[in-house]
């Protein structure tokens, strides 16, 4: 049985009390405008504003600072003290359009993604990211009801959003998608290169589950699919969310079926080119082929297999 990789994942990581029972107080944002210590994480275009002051560490901002029409998101309370907040301080995130983002954070090189910058993060910066990016998205794509086609209003917080006409409320959905480190007998892990990345990058294949499957069974479909072989006893190794823009991503292991004779078939479409590596010829090819960043799952199952850290 492999042990769990969740803690050791850089966007899995949170120091923070999400604290949903109070997402239902009608005067919340009101409450929490009243306290000192409340402090606004600002969006923008689907990136976070980091600090003037430091590169891996996130802005926050006093209420006052966020425009009043702005979205608005309450995240929860901190649990712990740091210098720049104290336990039990509360975090908002307001998403920002063209016209009030530049006043907030008008370095163009402090907007960043949590998907690359995800590793330097904190513990408490890193949940809090992918937390605000996640709902954010979310509100996105949900200004109208997929269920009426009414215009709809964010409620709860930000955490619905409440159909104009009838009432009804959308709650946030996540797409389970697998991905997956196959090995051979000879303990080789196969990487694939896909067809919207540059040609020299590889990575574990992976996929969403579809509706009425099991995690086990979209691993064998979708390794199947991809390269043409079959594979036996997935086990499961961690999960990490990956709000880019709504995926949480189940990692797995599997093995070769044994019983049966197998070839690299690229399926042509999504994936380009298949190869097996052992450890050193990965070490050899490392200066050749890119490996997906550190932020990702992925990078943690090719080193948890590898054995430790890939350097570049």
């Amino acid at each position: 049985m492999h042990r769990s990789l969740t803690a050791t994942l850089p966007l899995s990581r949170y120091r923070i009390d999400r604290d949903d029972a109070a997402r239902a107080r009608p005067q919340l944002f009101a409450e929490l405008w009243a306290e000192p210590s409340t402090r606004v994480l600002p969006l923008w275009r689907g990136e976070v504003l980091l600090s003037a002051s430091s590169s891996t560490a996130l802005a926050f901002l006093p209420p006052g600072a966020a425009p009043a029409d702005a979205l608005r998101i309450y995240l929860g309370r901190t649990t712990d003290d740091a210098p720049d907040l104290p336990a039990g301080a509360a975090i908002v995130a307001v998403v920002l359009d063209d016209d009030s983002a530049p006043a907030l954070g008008a370095d163009i090189a402090r907007w960043s993604n949590p998907r690359t910058v995800g590793h330097a993060l904190g513990d408490r910066d890193a949940g809090l990211a992918v937390e605000a990016l996640g709902i954010a998205n979310w509100h996105a794509s949900h200004a109208y009801s997929p269920i009426t086609g009414n215009p709809t209003v964010p409620g709860r917080a930000g955490w619905v959003r409440l159909d104009v006409e009838t009432g009804r409320e959308l709650f946030p959905r996540t797409d389970a998608a697998i991905i997956v480190g196959v090995t051979d007998a000879d303990d080789r892990i196969m990487l694939g290169s896909n067809g919207q990345w540059e040609a020299n990058r590889f990575s574990l294949l992976a996929g969403f589950v579809e509706p009425g499957e099991s995690l086990e069974a979209a691993v064998a479909r979708e390794v199947h699919e991809e390269s043409g072989l079959r594979v036996i006893d997935p086990v499961y190794v961690g999960s990490q969310p990956w709000p880019f823009p709504a995926s949480l991503m189940l990692g797995f292991r599997a093995r070769l079926d044994p019983a049966i004779e197998h070839v690299l078939r690229p399926d042509g479409d999504e994936i380009l080119d298949l190869r097996w590596f052992s450890r050193g010829e990965l070490t050899t090819a490392h200066g050749e082929i890119a490996l997906p960043g550190r932020t990702s799952i992925a990078r943690a199952i090719i080193e948890d297999w590898y054995g430790g850290p890939i350097e570049a």
